[in-house]
């Protein structure tokens, strides 16, 4: 349907799982992708030759998303070379869980920092740019826990409650320059990570959905798709749950 046809969109995280599902959509609806993580390496080198295959223009930029400083960079580079930045899709994120009582300071500044500050970081490097033209669409990545919490997840879980709360107040900050902030929050996702889980703990998930199935990388992706594009024009400061059903 090409949805995006013309536009310029940015996904942070994007080498692998739900950023690579949403950058390999996004340019096949006709979206110019610019996709970043952390280095280069093969699954960032595949996934460039894909969309290049469909956009040419398409570039992958190796930088941290949590520093503030090489986000501006990847803003810089963004304007000299594209102009303007149509769709953010913040996607950066890590785990590391523990019950609290045995959950380090560092583990919990880390996820903190790579999930949360990363968020911050490219919603301010990139919003003077969407402000100037007047348009764009931000799209941050949560979870049903930052909703609903988790038991061993309460640095991941604090991370993406703060990026629904950080959503929604940028959202009313950004409304009158025609800018929409909305938030995607996925449930239990079938991801190689997930596959690994024992069958009494999947058993468990799929009891609890009624759905009856975890969602998959494209779910998600076509959520992002839905919000990115101008069927998503009257929308935002929303929370969108990606789950079955799970948050219910």
């Amino acid at each position: 349907m090409n949805l995006l046809e013309n536009k310029i969109a940015l996904v942070t995280g994007g080498s692998r799982g739900i950023g690579r599902a949403t950058a390999r959509l996004f340019a096949e609806e006709g979206a110019t992708v610019i996709f970043t993580d952390l280095k280069e390496n093969d699954d960032s080198a595949a996934l460039l030759a894909e969309l290049q295959a469909l956009q040419p223009k398409s570039t992958f930029i190796a930088s941290n998303a949590a520093d503030y400083e090489q986000t501006l960079a990847v803003a810089e580079r963004v304007q000299k070379e594209f102009g303007r930045l149509d769709a953010l899709v913040n996607n950066a994120g890590i785990t590391r869980d523990q019950l609290l009582l045995r959950m380090s300071p560092q583990d919990w500044d880390l996820v903190i920092e790579v999930n949360l500050r990363s968020v911050f970081n490219y919603c301010k490097a990139f919003t003077p740019m969407m402000m100037k033209q007047r348009s764009g669409s931000i799209i941050n990545t949560s979870s049903v826990v930052g909703v609903n919490g988790n038991a061993g997840q309460c640095n991941y879980s604090a991370s993406k409650a703060g990026i629904l709360g950080f959503t929604k107040s940028l959202a009313k900050e950004l409304g009158s320059r025609n800018i929409r902030c909305n938030a995607i929050a996925p449930g239990f996702i079938e991801t190689v990570m997930t596959a690994q889980l024992p069958d009494d703990v999947r058993k468990g998930w799929m009891d609890d959905i009624p759905l009856k199935r975890g969602g998959t990388e494209l779910d998600v992706a076509k959520t992002s798709l839905y919000l990115a594009s101008d069927l998503a024009q009257y929308i935002t400061g929303q929370v969108l749950c990606v789950d079955g059903g799970l948050s219910l």
